[in-house]
């Protein structure tokens, strides 16, 4: 179930590093390593290296994530880190660090202090709540509000006006980002990898 063609071993790989982003391209279906759920101000990084999580901060403000949130394998976007993935109308909270398969629904376009850090819009590949969420835009326009707002201000308490929301955009351009995210893994942090 976890998309792993890999035999069992003793020793426990690293599944950022293992599993493919995509579970099924022609479904839209990514593979997605969960961080942290929603409601909650810490937030959580996976170690590239090892795979654990670690608390990377405790937010500066009150405004907590309104979605559930992690990155896909095998992607590297242009901040340094695996691309991220906020998993929107999940109903029941997931286990951070488990492995989901999220359908793509659209992309956000993000600026994070002068570095490019897009957030892939997805749902939870096979929650039937969610089989008429086809767009970002079936989600209504407080959802795209609420995710602006809270891009735009979770960081205010601490760096003041260095967030900032370039757009939403649909399917396609979230597959030509991802792809391009792959692309850049393959070739500035495969060739790293040891073992």
């Amino acid at each position: 179930m976890a998309n792993l063609e890999q035999a069992p071993s003793r020793s426990m790989p690293n599944l950022l590093h293992v599993l493919p982003p995509f579970s099924d391209e022609s479904e839209l279906r990514l593979n997605a390593i969960v961080e942290l759920n929603s409601q909650t101000i810490n937030k959580y990084e996976l170690i590239t290296e090892t795979g654990h999580l670690k608390l990377d901060r405790v937010g500066y403000s009150s405004l907590a994530y309104p979605f559930a949130y992690g990155c896909i394998p095998r992607t590297w976007d242009e901040d340094g880190d695996p691309l991220d993935i906020e998993i929107v109308g999940v109903t029941e909270p997931l286990i951070p660090g488990s492995i989901v398969e999220a359908r793509i629904i659209g992309v956000m376009t993000f600026d994070d202090g002068g570095e490019v850090d897009d957030k892939v819009i997805a749902v939870l590949a096979d929650d039937k709540r969610m089989d008429h969420i086809t767009s970002f835009e079936d989600l209504g326009d407080h959802w795209q509000i609420e995710t602006k707002y809270y891009w735009e201000h979770y960081k205010d308490l601490k760096k003041p006006g260095t967030c900032s929301v370039n757009a939403f955009l649909g399917i396609d351009k979230a597959v030509e980002i991802i792809k391009s995210c792959e692309a850049r893994y393959l070739s500035e942090i495969e060739p790293k990898l040891i073992g």
